[in-house]
């Protein structure tokens, strides 16, 4: 998966409160809220990636709704398409070095070494244009 986007439901806050509360009908659980639109959008984003990246680890989720079918549901609020690039979240959430061992022939360690190689660094970028 690299971008996926999913429906979501922003509604008013009750008169006596401020901002914006946001649900993802199509992804039980999902909630969050913020005290104006463009902060309970940002939060919407976190929270929409928070819950894939979690829920990708543990089962496959559903596909997203269309924008018509949430809106018919909920007629009186907004429903917006929220993002989720799942190569973006790992780069902004998910950026701590892990260590990984493997093998190389002894002779191309040897010509690296001498050359002044960042074994980590050439790794890396080979990953970075696989992906």
């Amino acid at each position: 998966m690299s971008t996926v986007f999913y429906p979501a439901v922003f509604h008013k806050a009750e008169p006596d409160e401020v901002g914006f509360w946001v649900e993802f009908p199509d992804l039980p659980g999902c909630f969050t809220q913020g005290d104006t639109f463009e902060e309970a959008f940002s939060y919407a984003q976190e929270a929409l990636g928070l819950y894939l990246d979690d829920e990708a680890n543990a089962q496959s989720f559903s596909s997203p709704s269309t924008v018509e079918h949430i809106q018919h549901e909920f007629p009186n609020d907004t429903v917006m398409l929220v993002g989720y690039d799942s190569i973006a979240y790992a780069k902004k959430y998910k950026n701590k070095a892990v260590k990984k061992t493997l093998s190389i022939p002894e002779w191309l360690n040897e010509e690296a070494t001498k050359k002044g190689i960042n074994f980590s660094q050439v790794l890396q970028e080979a990953l970075i244009s696989k992906l």
